[in-house]
């Protein structure tokens, strides 16, 4: 008896999904949970398991096209017995077709081959291992006869034309639809918010010297190593406490500020940019904070992250420098309010007690929704961090 394999339900908000790829072919067997598809949504990429070993009978939506929540994706049959379906014969039946189609020119070849018996052995040679037909070949001598020479001035135009016309100037690939997601999101936000950016620089000598004094200690206790976002986030807790409209958002008619510090971080992959949440951070340790940036990280890049890893966010933090940047301006994760942007470490000649010293220095960006954080407000926020940063005490002990 054969089953339906249905798109499960991913979400609240989300009502469909697309069909990325089909890690099962047509009559091919599997164990139940084993995985048979994989979808993408808006926010995250999933596999679909088997609900029951068999075969994949049929394919009802094939690679690229989008279903509903519920929709079926495919039919289950049973693992013994299982009579190909009509999609598989066709395909079984296209491939012999296409086999055959290549064999032909080979074939055609070696019979203009062999009646042309006016060929040296060292020209039949290169037209048989280049498939070539004879008589494509335009001979130099009066006589008509072919050389070698003749054949690799043929191969060599080949070649040529070959290159010209299998070279693209344009590549067409359809959006997915987390890129489309983003996409949206992103113009949203800035069509929607009025987003400023302010800038400024800190100097991470302390944090360098802490992570350096306590690395063996931190990695004996917590089984990873002491990173910067740790402190980021942590001195960020603590800046949103202070300016509490960083922290909140506008709905409607109405400003929601928020109690709790939920804070995102921004994370590229190859299908682009998410943004999975650190839960309640004003309540990590800096060990836990690291731990679950890491499994977080490592859920993006394999497609793995789940909706709860996604869903809320109250301030967000995108690290630039760790790809080279030394300046942008990001966007706020709307309905968000705020966004740091951090960059990467460059040794520089700064100022310090009217003498130029050289010191790590990171610039900071924060970009900010205008309509409920002020200038003043934006600027004491960034200014806050830098202080916090700048005497990581301060956050370690949380004071």
């Amino acid at each position: 008896m054969s089953v339906e394999l249905i798109v499960p339900i991913l979400g609240e908000s989300i009502t469909e999904a697309t069909v990325t790829k089909w890690l099962k072919k047509i009559g091919e067997s599997f164990e139940v949970d084993e995985s048979l598809v994989e979808i993408e949504t808006d926010k995250i990429t999933v596999e679909v398991p088997a609900p029951r070993a068999g075969v994949l009978s049929e394919i009802k939506v094939k690679e690229g096209n989008d279903v509903n929540i519920g929709g079926v994706l495919g039919i289950i049959g049973e693992s013994d017995g299982v009579t190909p379906s009509k999609e598989k014969k066709q395909l079984q039946e296209e491939v012999v077709k296409e086999e055959k189609t290549k064999t032909k020119p080979d074939q055609n070849n070696q019979n203009n081959l062999k009646k042309d018996s006016k060929l040296s052995p060292s020209v039949k040679k290169i037209l048989e291992e280049n498939n070539l037909d004879s008589s494509k070949v335009k001979s130099s001598r009066e006589d008509g006869r072919l050389t070698k020479a003749d054949v690799m001035e043929h191969l060599k135009n080949l070649s040529q034309n070959n290159k010209k016309s299998t070279v693209e100037r344009e590549k067409i690939v359809p959006m997915s639809k987390i890129r489309r997601t983003i996409a949206t999101r992103l113009k949203e936000a800035q069509n929607t918010a009025a987003i400023l950016t302010t800038f400024n620089e800190v100097d991470m000598s302390e944090i360098i010297k802490v992570r350096e004094a306590k690395k063996e200690d931190f990695i004996g206790r917590y089984d990873v190593k002491l990173g910067f976002m740790s402190f980021f986030v942590k001195a960020s807790v603590m800046a949103l406490q202070e300016f509490s409209a960083v922290n909140a958002e506008i709905r409607d008619e109405n400003i929601i500020y928020k109690n709790h510090f939920d804070i995102g971080i921004a994370v590229g992959t190859e299908k682009g940019l998410v943004v999975p949440v650190l839960k309640n951070a004003d309540k990590m340790t800096f060990g836990d904070i690291e731990k679950q940036i890491i499994e977080l990280s490592t859920k993006a890049k394999e497609g793995t992250l789940t909706m709860d890893d996604l869903s809320g966010g109250t301030f967000t933090i995108s690290n630039g420098g760790v790809y080279g940047s030394m300046l942008s301006t990001p966007i706020i994760n709307y309905p968000q309010s705020g966004i740091l942007g951090m960059h990467n470490i460059i040794k520089r000649a700064v100022v310090v007690d009217d003498e130029i010293v050289i010191r790590p220095m990171m610039y900071l960006a924060f970009s900010y929704d205008h309509r409920i954080i002020d200038g003043k407000e934006s600027v004491g926020f960034l200014l806050k961090l830098k202080e916090l940063l700048e005497s990581p005490s301060a956050i370690i002990l949380g004071i």
